[in-house]
């Protein structure tokens, strides 16, 4: 069982993700924006961080910025879970310290296979 933050400022993706991770027997948080979540990664700690690019208040990018700032967040797996496609965001995202790249719409299986993925390399 991990510990999981799902970060989307759509509330119907972000209990979506909660749901399907919680019948894998993770535990799982939710944010809705990249503030809401460093605020919550500066008081806890996770195994994995999913997070959508496109939020108001802090963007995706910026929060995989700040998170590889805070000490207990330097080597914790992120993916962003994305509608967006294009090489540019994809490669800002890595550059900033992103892990992984899953495209929306998602079935339940990716987002699962992609989080065990990342569940081994940490």
């Amino acid at each position: 069982m991990a510990k999981i933050l799902a970060v989307d400022d759509s509330r119907s993706m972000r209990e979506m993700v909660k749901s399907v991770l919680q019948l894998e027997g993770h535990e799982v948080w939710v944010a809705e924006d990249g503030v809401e979540a460093l605020k919550f990664a500066r008081e806890n700690v996770v195994d994995v961080v999913l997070s959508d690019i496109n939020m108001p208040n802090m963007n995706g990018i910026s929060l995989v910025a700040k998170l590889r700032r805070v000490e207990s967040y330097a080597n914790t797996p992120i993916v962003m879970l994305t509608t967006e496609s294009s090489d540019y965001k994809k490669g800002k995202a890595k550059t900033m310290g992103a892990d992984g790249w899953l495209q929306k719409p998602f079935d339940p299986e990716r987002l699962i296979k992609a989080v065990n993925v990342m569940l081994t390399r940490s």
